[in-house]
């Protein structure tokens, strides 16, 4: 997602909002992410893959919280992995299982998830990314949003 993009995102009534730091609701989102992917593992068919894209959500979710960011729109969510420095692999990965959610949620397309693993690891990823935050990096990041505003 490029700036003009995320600046669509700013503007809308249910887009990007900086709010206070939520550091409550990251762990929580977190928890919820934890207890989804368990889910992921002993669930078949199509809620596999629509389970694994909300684990990965919510986990991604818990470092906007920590950050005090609010977003009800998923591509703006999405759009936001770069400030947090997700590699573009990454963002492809969420990328990909979000269309692949909406296809299979709501078209009923028979689109099975490929590797449980990847969820894992994108999970870990945000845990890894949520442990390295500190005041500093979630002010930088803050900064990068009011710079588009």
């Amino acid at each position: 997602m490029n700036e003009d993009e995320l600046r669509w995102c700013l503007k809308q009534r249910k887009g990007i909002k900086l709010i206070e730091l939520k550091d409550h609701l990251s762990k929580s989102y977190m928890n919820e992410a934890d207890k989804t992917l368990e889910n992921v593992f002993s669930t078949t068919g199509k809620w596999k893959l629509i389970t694994a894209y909300y684990a990965c959500y919510n986990a991604l979710y818990s470092l906007l919280m920590r950050c005090g960011i609010e977003c009800e729109i998923h591509d703006c969510t999405l759009g936001l992995m770069k400030v947090f420095d997700f590699n573009s692999s990454e963002i492809n990965f969420l990328k990909k299982l979000k269309e692949d959610r909406i296809q299979t949620q709501y078209y009923l397309k028979e689109i099975f998830l490929e590797d449980e693993s990847n969820v894992k690891k994108f999970i870990l990823r945000c845990k890894t990314i949520l442990s390295d935050l500190n005041s500093e990096k979630i002010e930088k990041i803050r900064a990068k949003i009011k710079q588009l505003i």
